[in-house]
């Protein structure tokens, strides 16, 4: 198939989160499937850096187009570059991408991404003729590329060049829709406003909402769990668009993401001490005693500091990774804090987010020096190494469309600590020490007293070592590599160029 993903972000162009993740990802795996693949995304002042750090991947012009929106064309200049083994395009107006951050900064979005990504959606259309290339279908990734299957559905629908093109948007947080003033409706040259701007159509409470344009307009729709596709139907979890994808729910699917097995390898990590497998599994108390060497942690083995492993140490190392949010589940790990910490536990987490939680933290590590340590930001080399060294890994999520932590974790032996919600709920189950099933421990009521409930129970298996060991076993020999994920990918692809082969007749 001739497949086109486009995205706001992608590994290694361009990151603020896991989106990126996956979109950098499964292209490769597709490509490596036998499928012409390509990827396209804007270039932000963050892919420059990469590209001039790594001129080995030389950068083509292609051409400059007009990119139609406000009734005006606004030029865009088309880059080239081939990436392992796909071809990679970027979108480059620098009045609209040239910027420190992708979407906004800390004090809030850019006022004018509904201008910034609707010209990007236009942008990509007008690439294709330029390459003359049209393919089966594109993969649309969240509200940023939403609007494409709308100017397919309107502008180009009698078009042979673009009429048989597919789309499938995949909804990666639906907390994020793209939502903006109806003003933002002239950015839509060629489309009659009053077509548009209706609620069976982009019309969101008196707004123009554009995740809505593309649940609506694309040919399949899916989200990256199945759990999630089902929540994202419900009053709870729908953010206001629960009646929509109702309507949409015989073509709304769910896929689980998948890791990428080359990055995230505990055999092969270039970022942790010391390498490891299911057959040498001891190495991994090396790394954990490694970190808690380096963070001064306190220990029962603090006179043992040449890192050999002693019988005597019973005491968990718990791991947290990510967004410091209420979505995450920092709410109720904050009414926990203290009960946890007075048990014979050690805490490491790395994350920035909400500022709420960074005095809570900052106070909490004052407190508590030598139990727990708090790293503020992202660090890629420091993330590896608390996946390789910690016995636990806490996910305590108010919701949580997929995860990539709890895959992550299992790859790494590290047992996931999760609430059973989206993707969460698809990959982790309660570990059974009568039976051996399952890899690792969970909660469904959220609150503080269900999460610290289950971290005991992990707590109290950890200290019966073959039991353990069972539960770390089993989730690393589970397989969340992309390639199960993309096979599912393809066939959504085909169900959507069936569709709209269908429709032509």
């Amino acid at each position: 198939m001739k497949i086109l993903v486009a995205t706001s972000e992608a590994v290694p162009f361009a990151k603020t989160g896991g989106l990126a993740d996956v979109t950098g990802a499964l292209p490769l795996v597709l490509k490596e499937k036998g499928h012409d693949v390509r990827l396209v995304l804007p270039e932000y002042t963050m892919t420059k850096k990469w590209l001039a750090n790594n001129p080995q991947f030389a950068v083509k012009r292609i051409d400059g187009i007009d990119v139609p929106i406000k009734g005006i064309s606004i030029k865009c200049i088309v880059q080239e570059l081939k990436y392992k083994n796909i071809t990679v395009y970027l979108i480059k107006n620098d009045d609209y991408f040239l910027r420190d951050e992708l979407y906004g900064t800390r004090s809030g979005d850019y006022e004018d991404n509904a201008e910034r990504f609707i010209f990007f959606s236009r942008a990509v259309l007008k690439m294709l003729r330029l390459k003359d290339w049209s393919p089966d279908v594109i993969h649309l990734n969240d509200w940023q590329t939403s609007t494409i299957p709308l100017f397919l559905k309107t502008v180009y629908k009698d078009d042979p060049f673009y009429s048989s093109i597919a789309t499938i948007l995949t909804i990666h947080n639906l907390g994020y829709q793209g939502v903006f003033n109806p003003s933002e409706l002239e950015l839509f040259s060629g489309v009659d406003p009053q077509e548009i701007f209706t609620m069976d159509r982009i019309e969101f409470y008196g707004k123009i909402n554009l995740l809505k344009a593309g649940i609506i307009y694309a040919d399949i729709v899916n989200t990256v769990s199945p759990t999630y596709a089902q929540e994202i139907q419900t009053s709870e979890c729908g953010y206001g668009l629960d009646g929509v994808l109702k309507q949409r729910s015989h073509e709304l699917y769910g896929i689980i993401n998948g890791i990428d097995y080359d990055v995230w390898n505990p055999e092969t990590d270039k970022e942790i001490p010391y390498h490891y497998n299911l057959d040498c599994l001891e190495n991994k108390e090396l790394n954990k005693l490694n970190l808690i060497n380096y963070f001064h942690l306190e220990t029962k083995k603090a006179a043992a500091m040449s890192l050999q492993p002693l019988p005597d140490e019973q005491i968990p190392l718990i791991g947290l990774v990510g967004r410091l949010a209420a979505q995450k589940g920092l709410d109720i790990l904050a009414e926990i804090f203290e009960s946890l910490l007075s048990m014979d536990i050690r805490l490491i987490l790395l994350g920035s987010g909400e500022e709420k939680y960074h005095s809570l933290l900052q106070k909490i590590a004052r407190k508590y020096r030598g139990k727990i340590s708090v790293n503020f930001g992202y660090n890629e080399e420091l993330a590896h190494r608390i996946y390789a060294s910690a016995d636990m890994f806490l996910m305590p999520s108010h919701y949580e469309p997929c995860g990539l932590g709890q895959l992550i974790s299992l790859r790494y032996g590290t047992v996931p600590i999760i609430r059973k919600t989206g993707g969460l709920s698809d990959t982790i189950e309660e570990f059974d020490p009568l039976s051996g099933d399952g890899n690792g421990f969970t909660f469904t009521e959220y609150s503080g007293k269900s999460l610290l409930q289950a971290i005991k129970r992990a707590c109290y298996i950890y200290q019966h070592k073959p039991d353990w060991q069972r539960c770390v076993v089993s989730g690393m020999k589970q397989d969340y590599s992309w390639s199960n994920s993309a096979i599912e990918y393809v066939k959504l692809y085909r169900k959507a160029v069936d569709k709209v082969r269908k429709f032509k007749g």
